[in-house]
């Protein structure tokens, strides 16, 4: 009786599992190559400005003038830094902005919740409504502001401004936070209603906190608007100055280096609120908030 041998079974293979973050090398240093190439080129006219602002007169206006900076001189802002210069424009400008940011948020986020929970028919013509409110040229609705305003003694005010602001403000921050609100499942709503909460109280403890990023992106626009304002600020502030209109003012009558110096204080708020709410601005806020 034969025994016949049992053949040796080749061994199974290995199944290779790539650990994350190891491996794709050239994939990485693609991506970080080309979010070096697009930050390089956002940045490109900021170092522009911040140069000739840091450059004296010669080398800003040279036929040629180079891309570094050679000459370094404070000069500029030493002397348009000075509080009788920048101080007043700079309180007023920071006051009308986030004066407008908040009241555009308070006013606007009740009325985007109410207009989101309506029939799509009704909401979408509502929101068509206010989107057609921005259409009109701001020139011909700034000629009967401006008159009513000065009849009631709300130019040279930052509340004068801060109202005009609302006024072209309002209908873009309500049409942000609309989309913000509806994409917030009901299913939260409802299950805070069984819980024995009303309809303010779940509008605070649950609707609002899970739009915090769209309420940071609509208060980011409001501020911005009003931010780098100049229109509404030439027909309301004869006496008075914001940073906008001062620095138009130094473009019509002052010299580039000044110019590029005010231009640079405009951009620096602006760059320091985005970095502070950016932590609000992320995707994926929603996920996991509805068990089952």
């Amino acid at each position: 009786m034969s025994v016949t041998a049992a053949e040796p079974q080749a061994p199974e293979q290995a199944t290779v599992v790539r650990e994350p973050g190891r491996g794709f090398a050239w994939e990485n240093l693609g991506f970080w190559l080309l979010a070096i190439l697009i930050g390089g080129v956002l940045l490109l006219p900021l170092y522009v400005l911040f140069k000739v602002s840091v450059s004296s007169l010669a080398d800003a206006t040279a036929p040629r003038p180079s891309y570094l900076i050679e000459n370094l001189t404070w000069e500029n802002w030493q002397r348009l830094l000075a509080w009788e210069i920048i101080g007043p424009p700079l309180q007023h400008s920071l006051i009308v902005a986030f004066g407008t940011a908040i009241l555009a948020i308070l006013i606007a986020a009740p009325a985007a919740y109410v207009i989101s929970r309506l029939p799509r028919g009704t909401r979408y013509l509502i929101v068509l409504s206010l989107l057609f409110t921005r259409m009109f040229p701001e020139v011909i609705i700034a000629t009967p502001i401006a008159s009513n305003f000065f009849s009631w003694g709300l130019n040279d005010t930052n509340l004068g401004l801060i109202m005009a602001h609302l006024i072209r403000t309002l209908p873009l921050v309500a049409w942000v936070l609309v989309g913000t609100f509806e994409v917030i499942p009901r299913d939260l709503e409802e299950s805070s209603a069984v819980d024995g909460a009303g309809r303010i109280g779940t509008l605070v403890r649950i609707v609002l906190p899970l739009a915090l990023p769209g309420i940071a992106v609509a208060g980011i626009f409001a501020w911005l608007d009003s931010w780098n304002d100049l229109l509404y600020a030439i027909y309301l502030f004869l006496t008075e100055r914001t940073l906008p209109l001062i620095t138009y003012y130094y473009a019509s009558r002052g010299t580039v280096t000044d110019v590029a110096t005010f231009s640079v204080i405009l951009a620096v708020p602006v760059i320091l609120l985005t970095l502070v709410l950016q932590r609000w601005i992320r995707s994926g806020y929603l996920s996991g908030a509805v068990k089952g």
